[in-house]
Protein backbone atom coordinates (compact mmCIF):
# COMPACT_ATOMS: atom_id res chain seq x y z
CA UNK A 1 0.00 0.00 0.00
CA UNK A 2 0.93 3.41 -0.77
CA UNK A 3 0.94 4.98 3.10
CA UNK A 4 1.38 9.00 0.54
CA UNK A 5 -2.24 8.81 0.53
CA UNK A 6 -4.12 12.34 1.09
CA UNK A 7 -4.62 12.09 5.07
CA UNK A 8 -7.83 11.51 6.31
CA UNK A 9 -7.20 12.23 10.07
CA UNK A 10 -3.95 13.83 11.46
CA UNK A 11 -3.82 13.39 15.75
CA UNK A 12 -1.31 16.02 16.50
CA UNK A 13 -0.06 15.42 20.89
CA UNK A 14 -3.52 14.76 21.89
CA UNK A 15 -4.06 14.01 25.77
CA UNK A 16 -7.30 13.42 27.77
CA UNK A 17 -7.33 12.66 31.52
CA UNK A 18 -10.51 11.73 33.81
CA UNK A 19 -9.60 12.53 37.18
CA UNK A 20 -6.16 10.92 38.21
CA UNK A 21 -6.67 8.40 34.83
CA UNK A 22 -4.52 9.32 31.93
CA UNK A 23 -6.37 7.98 29.30
CA UNK A 24 -4.34 9.39 26.02
CA UNK A 25 -0.91 10.93 26.42
CA UNK A 26 1.03 13.07 23.83
CA UNK A 27 -0.73 10.67 21.13
CA UNK A 28 -0.04 11.46 17.47
CA UNK A 29 -0.75 9.69 13.83
CA UNK A 30 -2.33 9.93 10.86
CA UNK A 31 -4.75 8.36 8.76
CA UNK A 32 -4.63 8.38 4.67
CA UNK A 33 -7.69 8.67 2.65
CA UNK A 34 -9.34 5.74 1.75
CA UNK A 35 -7.01 3.57 4.10
CA UNK A 36 -8.19 0.55 6.74
CA UNK A 37 -6.44 1.59 9.91
CA UNK A 38 -6.88 -0.55 13.04
CA UNK A 39 -6.51 0.48 16.50
CA UNK A 40 -5.86 -2.19 19.14
CA UNK A 41 -4.52 -2.31 22.75
CA UNK A 42 -5.47 -4.37 26.14
CA UNK A 43 -8.77 -2.67 27.60
CA UNK A 44 -8.04 0.56 29.56
CA UNK A 45 -5.51 1.81 26.49
CA UNK A 46 -7.11 4.44 25.47
CA UNK A 47 -8.74 3.52 22.11
CA UNK A 48 -12.61 4.61 22.94
CA UNK A 49 -11.47 7.94 24.13
CA UNK A 50 -9.20 8.66 20.49
CA UNK A 51 -13.01 7.36 19.12
CA UNK A 52 -14.83 9.81 20.76
CA UNK A 53 -12.37 12.78 20.37
CA UNK A 54 -12.06 12.03 16.36
CA UNK A 55 -16.06 11.55 16.02
CA UNK A 56 -16.52 15.25 18.17
CA UNK A 57 -18.06 13.63 21.34
CA UNK A 58 -15.18 14.84 23.85
CA UNK A 59 -12.81 17.41 23.64
CA UNK A 60 -9.28 16.88 24.11
CA UNK A 61 -7.54 18.03 27.17
CA UNK A 62 -4.28 18.89 24.65
CA UNK A 63 -3.38 18.80 21.35
CA UNK A 64 -5.47 18.99 18.42
CA UNK A 65 -7.16 16.92 15.59
CA UNK A 66 -7.83 16.98 12.03
CA UNK A 67 -10.58 15.28 10.33
CA UNK A 68 -11.47 15.04 6.66
CA UNK A 69 -9.23 19.05 6.87
CA UNK A 70 -11.81 20.10 9.56
CA UNK A 71 -10.68 20.97 13.22
CA UNK A 72 -12.84 18.45 15.71
CA UNK A 73 -13.26 21.66 18.05
CA UNK A 74 -13.96 25.14 15.94
CA UNK A 75 -15.33 23.04 13.07
CA UNK A 76 -17.24 20.13 14.71
CA UNK A 77 -20.24 20.39 12.78
CA UNK A 78 -18.53 19.74 9.78
CA UNK A 79 -17.31 16.69 10.70
CA UNK A 80 -20.05 15.30 11.78
CA UNK A 81 -21.51 15.64 8.20
CA UNK A 82 -18.81 13.32 7.13
CA UNK A 83 -18.70 10.47 9.67
CA UNK A 84 -20.11 7.62 10.76
CA UNK A 85 -19.75 6.10 14.03
CA UNK A 86 -20.42 2.68 15.43
CA UNK A 87 -19.74 2.63 19.07
CA UNK A 88 -18.31 -0.18 21.27
CA UNK A 89 -21.83 -0.76 23.17
CA UNK A 90 -25.30 -1.44 20.87
CA UNK A 91 -25.70 1.57 19.25
CA UNK A 92 -29.47 0.96 18.13
CA UNK A 93 -32.85 1.75 19.87
CA UNK A 94 -33.95 -1.67 20.84
CA UNK A 95 -37.65 -0.95 20.72
CA UNK A 96 -38.16 0.53 17.29
CA UNK A 97 -38.14 -1.42 14.63
CA UNK A 98 -34.79 -2.06 11.75
CA UNK A 99 -37.19 0.95 9.14
CA UNK A 100 -38.01 3.01 12.01
CA UNK A 101 -34.30 2.92 13.22
CA UNK A 102 -32.74 3.67 10.11
CA UNK A 103 -35.28 6.81 9.43
CA UNK A 104 -34.19 8.42 12.81
CA UNK A 105 -30.50 7.90 11.99
CA UNK A 106 -31.87 9.86 8.44
CA UNK A 107 -33.34 12.64 9.98
CA UNK A 108 -30.39 13.16 12.30
CA UNK A 109 -28.21 13.81 9.44
CA UNK A 110 -31.01 15.83 7.59
CA UNK A 111 -31.76 13.27 5.01
CA UNK A 112 -34.37 10.37 4.07
CA UNK A 113 -33.45 6.55 3.54
CA UNK A 114 -34.69 7.01 0.23
CA UNK A 115 -31.83 9.76 -0.50
CA UNK A 116 -29.24 6.97 1.32
CA UNK A 117 -30.45 4.20 -0.28
CA UNK A 118 -28.14 3.68 -3.08
CA UNK A 119 -25.08 3.94 -0.16
CA UNK A 120 -26.68 1.68 1.89
CA UNK A 121 -28.37 -0.89 -0.47
CA UNK A 122 -25.34 -3.71 -0.51
CA UNK A 123 -26.00 -3.82 3.08
CA UNK A 124 -29.49 -2.87 4.09
CA UNK A 125 -30.60 -4.89 0.94
CA UNK A 126 -30.15 -7.99 3.39
CA UNK A 127 -32.40 -7.17 6.72
CA UNK A 128 -34.97 -5.34 4.31
CA UNK A 129 -37.26 -8.27 4.50
CA UNK A 130 -37.53 -7.67 8.11
CA UNK A 131 -37.99 -4.14 8.34
CA UNK A 132 -40.74 -4.31 10.92
CA UNK A 133 -38.67 -6.70 13.14
CA UNK A 134 -37.98 -4.54 16.61
CA UNK A 135 -34.21 -4.45 16.95
CA UNK A 136 -34.07 -6.18 20.36
CA UNK A 137 -35.39 -8.83 18.78
CA UNK A 138 -32.80 -9.20 15.94
CA UNK A 139 -29.53 -11.99 16.22
CA UNK A 140 -26.12 -10.03 16.67
CA UNK A 141 -25.79 -10.65 12.86
CA UNK A 142 -28.53 -8.64 11.92
CA UNK A 143 -27.98 -5.59 14.53
CA UNK A 144 -24.28 -5.20 13.01
CA UNK A 145 -25.78 -4.77 9.65
CA UNK A 146 -28.30 -2.53 10.62
CA UNK A 147 -26.11 -0.46 12.60
CA UNK A 148 -23.63 -0.39 9.71
CA UNK A 149 -26.82 0.82 7.58
CA UNK A 150 -27.65 3.51 10.09
CA UNK A 151 -24.01 4.21 10.20
CA UNK A 152 -24.00 5.23 6.57
CA UNK A 153 -27.41 6.78 5.17
CA UNK A 154 -25.63 9.72 5.10
CA UNK A 155 -22.91 8.73 2.57
CA UNK A 156 -20.09 9.60 5.29
CA UNK A 157 -16.45 9.75 3.70
CA UNK A 158 -15.06 8.29 7.60
CA UNK A 159 -16.23 5.23 9.04
CA UNK A 160 -15.25 4.89 12.97
CA UNK A 161 -16.22 1.57 14.59
CA UNK A 162 -14.93 0.58 18.20
CA UNK A 163 -15.26 -3.06 18.52
CA UNK A 164 -17.88 -3.76 16.26
CA UNK A 165 -17.87 -7.42 16.53
CA UNK A 166 -17.68 -8.29 20.03
CA UNK A 167 -20.17 -10.99 20.92
CA UNK A 168 -20.66 -11.55 17.01
CA UNK A 169 -20.26 -15.27 15.90
CA UNK A 170 -17.45 -15.82 13.61
CA UNK A 171 -19.56 -16.03 10.23
CA UNK A 172 -21.21 -12.93 10.97
CA UNK A 173 -17.89 -11.05 11.82
CA UNK A 174 -16.42 -12.31 8.43
CA UNK A 175 -19.37 -11.18 6.58
CA UNK A 176 -18.91 -7.56 8.49
CA UNK A 177 -15.69 -7.71 7.12
CA UNK A 178 -16.21 -8.65 3.59
CA UNK A 179 -19.12 -5.27 3.79
CA UNK A 180 -15.98 -3.39 5.19
CA UNK A 181 -14.10 -4.17 2.17
CA UNK A 182 -16.61 -3.10 -0.37
CA UNK A 183 -16.72 0.30 1.56
CA UNK A 184 -13.32 0.58 1.24
CA UNK A 185 -13.79 0.50 -2.68
CA UNK A 186 -15.59 3.60 -2.44
CA UNK A 187 -12.70 5.24 -0.84
CA UNK A 188 -14.56 5.67 2.49
CA UNK A 189 -11.81 5.99 5.02
CA UNK A 190 -12.12 2.83 8.23
CA UNK A 191 -10.96 3.40 11.17
CA UNK A 192 -11.65 -0.14 13.87
CA UNK A 193 -10.84 -1.40 16.60
CA UNK A 194 -11.13 -4.89 17.92
CA UNK A 195 -9.75 -7.66 20.06
CA UNK A 196 -9.56 -9.76 17.05
CA UNK A 197 -6.54 -10.95 15.49
CA UNK A 198 -8.05 -12.13 12.09
CA UNK A 199 -9.86 -9.03 11.88
CA UNK A 200 -6.31 -6.94 12.93
CA UNK A 201 -4.98 -8.56 9.88
CA UNK A 202 -7.34 -7.40 7.78
CA UNK A 203 -6.66 -4.02 8.44
CA UNK A 204 -3.30 -1.99 6.02
CA UNK A 205 -1.71 -0.35 9.19
CA UNK A 206 -2.79 -0.57 12.97
CA UNK A 207 -1.25 1.64 15.68
CA UNK A 208 -0.78 0.13 19.03
CA UNK A 209 -2.03 1.76 22.43
CA UNK A 210 -1.22 0.80 25.80
CA UNK A 211 -1.72 3.15 28.98
CA UNK A 212 -3.04 5.58 27.12
CA UNK A 213 0.49 6.00 24.94
CA UNK A 214 1.08 5.03 21.54
CA UNK A 215 3.53 2.27 21.60
CA UNK A 216 4.12 1.81 17.77
CA UNK A 217 2.43 2.08 14.11
CA UNK A 218 3.09 -0.11 11.48
CA UNK A 219 1.68 -3.42 9.44
CA UNK A 220 -0.01 -5.65 11.29
CA UNK A 221 2.04 -8.85 11.37
CA UNK A 222 4.47 -6.37 12.30
CA UNK A 223 3.15 -5.16 15.16
CA UNK A 224 1.78 -8.64 16.32
CA UNK A 225 5.06 -9.60 16.52
CA UNK A 226 6.73 -6.79 17.95
CA UNK A 227 4.17 -7.13 20.99
CA UNK A 228 3.41 -11.03 20.57
CA UNK A 229 3.42 -10.88 24.92
CA UNK A 230 0.64 -8.59 24.50
CA UNK A 231 -1.47 -10.20 21.47
CA UNK A 232 0.05 -13.65 21.20
CA UNK A 233 0.38 -14.95 24.46
CA UNK A 234 1.61 -18.95 24.86
CA UNK A 235 -1.43 -21.15 24.92
CA UNK A 236 -2.26 -23.35 27.73
CA UNK A 237 -2.05 -26.85 27.69
CA UNK A 238 -5.15 -28.73 28.65
CA UNK A 239 -5.00 -31.09 31.64
CA UNK A 240 -6.64 -34.06 30.44
CA UNK A 241 -9.34 -35.29 33.24
CA UNK A 242 -10.44 -38.59 33.62
CA UNK A 243 -14.00 -38.22 34.85
CA UNK A 244 -15.99 -41.42 36.16
CA UNK A 245 -18.14 -42.30 32.69
CA UNK A 246 -21.47 -42.23 35.00
CA UNK A 247 -20.95 -39.21 36.90
CA UNK A 248 -23.26 -36.63 34.76
CA UNK A 249 -23.37 -33.21 36.22
CA UNK A 250 -25.51 -32.49 33.28
CA UNK A 251 -28.17 -34.53 31.41
CA UNK A 252 -30.45 -33.86 28.46
CA UNK A 253 -33.07 -35.56 26.76
CA UNK A 254 -34.93 -34.49 23.80
CA UNK A 255 -35.22 -30.79 24.56
CA UNK A 256 -37.29 -28.64 23.39
CA UNK A 257 -38.49 -24.74 23.66
CA UNK A 258 -40.85 -23.60 21.21
CA UNK A 259 -42.11 -19.98 20.71
CA UNK A 260 -45.90 -20.36 19.06
CA UNK A 261 -44.91 -22.72 15.80
CA UNK A 262 -40.68 -21.68 15.86
CA UNK A 263 -38.73 -23.93 17.84
CA UNK A 264 -35.41 -22.21 19.05
CA UNK A 265 -34.72 -25.27 21.04
CA UNK A 266 -35.44 -28.40 18.58
CA UNK A 267 -35.13 -31.87 19.96
CA UNK A 268 -31.14 -31.67 21.59
CA UNK A 269 -29.68 -34.68 23.81
CA UNK A 270 -26.52 -34.54 25.28
CA UNK A 271 -24.71 -34.98 28.91
CA UNK A 272 -21.76 -33.35 30.74
CA UNK A 273 -19.44 -34.70 33.54
CA UNK A 274 -18.30 -33.84 36.58
CA UNK A 275 -15.40 -31.26 36.07
CA UNK A 276 -15.42 -31.43 32.31
CA UNK A 277 -14.85 -27.90 30.39
CA UNK A 278 -17.70 -27.89 27.91
CA UNK A 279 -18.02 -25.47 24.78
CA UNK A 280 -21.69 -25.02 23.89
CA UNK A 281 -21.13 -23.15 20.22
CA UNK A 282 -23.49 -21.84 17.50
CA UNK A 283 -23.88 -18.90 15.38
CA UNK A 284 -26.20 -15.66 17.04
CA UNK A 285 -29.76 -16.91 16.48
CA UNK A 286 -29.19 -20.92 17.20
CA UNK A 287 -31.16 -21.24 20.34
CA UNK A 288 -27.60 -21.55 22.90
CA UNK A 289 -29.04 -18.83 25.45
CA UNK A 290 -32.16 -20.17 24.91
CA UNK A 291 -30.95 -23.71 25.99
CA UNK A 292 -29.00 -22.18 28.98
CA UNK A 293 -31.69 -20.42 30.57
CA UNK A 294 -33.68 -23.54 30.37
CA UNK A 295 -30.38 -25.44 32.22
CA UNK A 296 -30.13 -22.18 34.67
CA UNK A 297 -33.64 -22.48 35.66
CA UNK A 298 -34.51 -19.60 34.56
CA UNK A 299 -37.34 -20.73 31.73
CA UNK A 300 -39.20 -23.67 31.22
CA UNK A 301 -39.09 -26.46 28.63
CA UNK A 302 -41.54 -27.37 25.71
CA UNK A 303 -40.72 -30.92 26.06
CA UNK A 304 -37.99 -33.42 27.26
CA UNK A 305 -36.24 -33.63 29.99
CA UNK A 306 -33.16 -32.29 31.70
CA UNK A 307 -30.79 -32.89 35.14
CA UNK A 308 -28.23 -30.28 36.31
CA UNK A 309 -26.36 -31.16 39.58
CA UNK A 310 -28.87 -33.71 40.32
CA UNK A 311 -31.58 -31.36 40.03
CA UNK A 312 -34.89 -31.83 37.68
CA UNK A 313 -35.11 -28.48 35.52
CA UNK A 314 -38.51 -28.56 35.24
CA UNK A 315 -39.47 -29.07 38.55
CA UNK A 316 -36.46 -28.02 40.89
CA UNK A 317 -35.39 -25.32 39.51
CA UNK A 318 -34.78 -23.32 42.23
CA UNK A 319 -32.35 -25.79 43.94
CA UNK A 320 -30.62 -25.73 40.78
CA UNK A 321 -29.84 -21.82 41.07
CA UNK A 322 -28.86 -22.69 44.42
CA UNK A 323 -26.04 -25.03 43.24
CA UNK A 324 -24.78 -23.44 40.04
CA UNK A 325 -22.34 -20.36 39.28
CA UNK A 326 -23.77 -18.07 36.55
CA UNK A 327 -22.20 -15.27 34.26
CA UNK A 328 -24.21 -13.76 31.84
CA UNK A 329 -22.93 -11.73 28.72
CA UNK A 330 -23.37 -8.75 30.37
CA UNK A 331 -21.19 -8.00 33.44
CA UNK A 332 -23.19 -8.91 36.17
CA UNK A 333 -21.44 -7.54 39.26
CA UNK A 334 -22.88 -3.79 41.02
CA UNK A 335 -20.77 -1.31 39.36
CA UNK A 336 -21.28 0.89 42.82
CA UNK A 337 -20.12 -0.93 45.27
CA UNK A 338 -16.49 -2.08 45.58
CA UNK A 339 -14.71 -4.78 44.96
CA UNK A 340 -14.82 -6.73 48.55
CA UNK A 341 -18.73 -5.43 49.30
CA UNK A 342 -19.41 -7.42 45.80
CA UNK A 343 -17.83 -10.32 46.74
CA UNK A 344 -19.79 -10.01 50.05
CA UNK A 345 -23.19 -9.25 49.10
CA UNK A 346 -23.03 -12.41 46.18
CA UNK A 347 -21.51 -15.11 49.25
CA UNK A 348 -24.33 -13.51 51.23
CA UNK A 349 -27.48 -14.47 48.89
CA UNK A 350 -25.18 -17.54 48.34
CA UNK A 351 -26.28 -18.56 52.03
CA UNK A 352 -22.61 -18.76 52.89
CA UNK A 353 -21.48 -17.51 57.30
CA UNK A 354 -19.75 -14.63 57.60
CA UNK A 355 -16.38 -16.35 59.10
CA UNK A 356 -16.37 -18.82 55.89
CA UNK A 357 -16.81 -15.09 53.86
CA UNK A 358 -14.27 -13.47 55.59
CA UNK A 359 -11.38 -16.15 54.95
CA UNK A 360 -12.46 -17.25 51.35
CA UNK A 361 -12.57 -13.40 50.37
CA UNK A 362 -8.83 -12.65 51.56
CA UNK A 363 -7.51 -16.36 49.44
CA UNK A 364 -9.75 -14.83 46.27
CA UNK A 365 -7.88 -11.05 46.46
CA UNK A 366 -4.63 -12.55 46.84
CA UNK A 367 -5.46 -15.21 44.21
CA UNK A 368 -6.78 -12.47 41.71
CA UNK A 369 -3.83 -9.70 42.69
CA UNK A 370 -6.72 -7.60 44.15
CA UNK A 371 -5.35 -7.43 47.82
CA UNK A 372 -5.08 -3.48 46.91
CA UNK A 373 -7.82 -2.84 44.94
CA UNK A 374 -10.21 -4.38 47.42
CA UNK A 375 -12.01 -0.89 48.20
CA UNK A 376 -12.17 0.29 44.36
CA UNK A 377 -15.02 0.55 43.26
CA UNK A 378 -16.28 -1.58 40.37
CA UNK A 379 -16.63 0.99 37.87
CA UNK A 380 -13.05 2.24 37.83
CA UNK A 381 -11.56 -1.19 37.08
CA UNK A 382 -10.79 -2.74 33.78
CA UNK A 383 -13.05 -4.42 32.16
CA UNK A 384 -10.89 -7.63 31.66
CA UNK A 385 -10.33 -7.30 35.91
CA UNK A 386 -14.04 -6.94 35.85
CA UNK A 387 -14.88 -10.08 34.02
CA UNK A 388 -12.06 -12.24 36.34
CA UNK A 389 -13.75 -10.71 39.49
CA UNK A 390 -17.16 -11.36 37.82
CA UNK A 391 -15.87 -15.36 37.04
CA UNK A 392 -14.61 -15.55 40.55
CA UNK A 393 -17.65 -14.61 42.10
CA UNK A 394 -20.00 -17.23 40.30
CA UNK A 395 -18.53 -19.39 41.79
CA UNK A 396 -17.49 -18.38 44.63
CA UNK A 397 -19.68 -20.49 47.02
CA UNK A 398 -17.97 -24.16 45.04
CA UNK A 399 -21.25 -25.07 42.85
CA UNK A 400 -21.41 -28.42 40.98
CA UNK A 401 -21.73 -26.25 37.69
CA UNK A 402 -20.89 -22.49 36.42
CA UNK A 403 -22.41 -21.44 33.47
CA UNK A 404 -20.67 -18.91 31.60
CA UNK A 405 -22.29 -17.25 28.57
CA UNK A 406 -19.71 -15.38 26.22
CA UNK A 407 -17.38 -14.08 29.23
CA UNK A 408 -14.41 -13.14 27.68
CA UNK A 409 -16.50 -10.81 24.71
CA UNK A 410 -14.31 -7.53 23.63
CA UNK A 411 -11.56 -8.65 26.35
CA UNK A 412 -7.32 -8.67 24.64
CA UNK A 413 -5.79 -11.94 24.19
CA UNK A 414 -3.55 -12.07 27.17
CA UNK A 415 -6.42 -11.16 29.68
CA UNK A 416 -8.42 -13.89 28.27
CA UNK A 417 -5.50 -16.37 28.75
CA UNK A 418 -5.22 -15.20 32.53
CA UNK A 419 -9.32 -16.00 32.42
CA UNK A 420 -8.82 -19.75 31.12
CA UNK A 421 -6.30 -20.31 33.53
CA UNK A 422 -9.11 -19.40 36.69
CA UNK A 423 -11.05 -21.76 34.42
CA UNK A 424 -8.63 -24.82 34.61
CA UNK A 425 -8.22 -24.18 38.01
CA UNK A 426 -11.99 -24.17 38.82
CA UNK A 427 -12.37 -27.54 36.57
CA UNK A 428 -9.30 -29.05 38.74
CA UNK A 429 -10.99 -28.38 41.87
CA UNK A 430 -14.32 -30.12 39.94
CA UNK A 431 -16.72 -27.62 39.10
CA UNK A 432 -18.00 -27.97 35.67
CA UNK A 433 -17.68 -25.44 33.40
CA UNK A 434 -20.30 -24.62 30.58
CA UNK A 435 -19.52 -22.30 28.54
CA UNK A 436 -20.42 -20.32 25.06
CA UNK A 437 -17.76 -18.31 23.33
CA UNK A 438 -17.36 -17.12 19.81
CA UNK A 439 -13.41 -16.81 19.87
CA UNK A 440 -12.01 -20.29 18.15
CA UNK A 441 -9.06 -20.37 19.80
CA UNK A 442 -11.11 -20.86 22.86
CA UNK A 443 -12.74 -23.59 21.97
CA UNK A 444 -9.69 -25.58 21.55
CA UNK A 445 -9.36 -24.91 25.32
CA UNK A 446 -12.46 -26.92 25.99
CA UNK A 447 -12.35 -30.90 26.96
CA UNK A 448 -15.57 -31.51 24.21
CA UNK A 449 -17.77 -29.11 22.56
CA UNK A 450 -21.19 -29.56 20.77
CA UNK A 451 -21.86 -26.90 17.91
CA UNK A 452 -25.54 -25.89 17.67
CA UNK A 453 -27.11 -25.25 13.78
CA UNK A 454 -31.03 -24.29 13.75
CA UNK A 455 -31.90 -25.14 17.24
CA UNK A 456 -30.44 -28.71 17.15
CA UNK A 457 -26.76 -30.60 17.95
CA UNK A 458 -25.06 -30.31 14.58
CA UNK A 459 -21.51 -31.95 15.96
CA UNK A 460 -20.03 -33.02 19.33
CA UNK A 461 -16.43 -34.24 20.28
CA UNK A 462 -13.63 -33.48 21.69
CA UNK A 463 -12.03 -30.65 19.23
CA UNK A 464 -9.33 -32.77 17.98
CA UNK A 465 -12.90 -35.36 16.78
CA UNK A 466 -14.51 -32.42 15.36
CA UNK A 467 -11.54 -31.49 13.32
CA UNK A 468 -10.82 -34.61 12.08
CA UNK A 469 -14.10 -35.99 11.40
CA UNK A 470 -15.04 -32.70 9.56
CA UNK A 471 -11.70 -32.58 8.01
CA UNK A 472 -11.00 -29.53 8.89
CA UNK A 473 -7.55 -27.97 10.04
CA UNK A 474 -9.20 -25.75 12.93
CA UNK A 475 -11.89 -24.83 14.98
CA UNK A 476 -12.87 -21.70 12.92
CA UNK A 477 -12.66 -23.75 9.87
CA UNK A 478 -15.32 -26.32 11.64
CA UNK A 479 -17.72 -23.66 13.21
CA UNK A 480 -17.63 -21.64 9.79
CA UNK A 481 -18.29 -24.80 7.81
CA UNK A 482 -21.18 -25.52 10.12
CA UNK A 483 -23.05 -22.73 10.60
CA UNK A 484 -23.45 -22.44 6.87
CA UNK A 485 -25.27 -24.98 6.72
CA UNK A 486 -27.88 -23.10 8.79
CA UNK A 487 -31.40 -22.69 6.55
CA UNK A 488 -33.09 -20.19 8.87
CA UNK A 489 -33.83 -16.72 7.81
CA UNK A 490 -33.57 -13.85 9.56
CA UNK A 491 -31.74 -15.38 12.64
Amino acid sequence: MNYELPEAIRVNGVSKRYGKVQALADVSLSVGRGEVFGLIGPDGAGKTTLFRILCTLLLPDAGTVTVDGFDTVSQMKDIRKRVGYMPGRFSLYQDLTVRENLEFFATLFGTTVDEGYDSIKAIYSQIEPFNNRKAGALSGGMKQKLALSCALVHSPSLLFLDEPTTGVDPVSRKELWEMLGMLKERNITIVASTPYLDEVRRCERVAFLHQGRLQGIDTPDAILDRFKDVFNPPHIAPTATAPSASDFVIDVQHLVKAFGSFRAVDDITFSVRRGEIFGFLGANGAGKTTAMHMLTGLNQPTSGTGRVAGYDIRTEHEQIKKHIGYMSQRFSLYEDLTVAENIRLFAGIYGMSSEEIKVKSDELLRRLKFEEHKSDLVASLPLGWKQKLAFSVSIFHEPAVAFLDEPTGGVDPATRRQFWELIYDAARRGITVFVTTHYMDEAEYCDRISIMVDGKISAIGTPDELKRNLNQPDMDSVFTYLARQAKRSGD
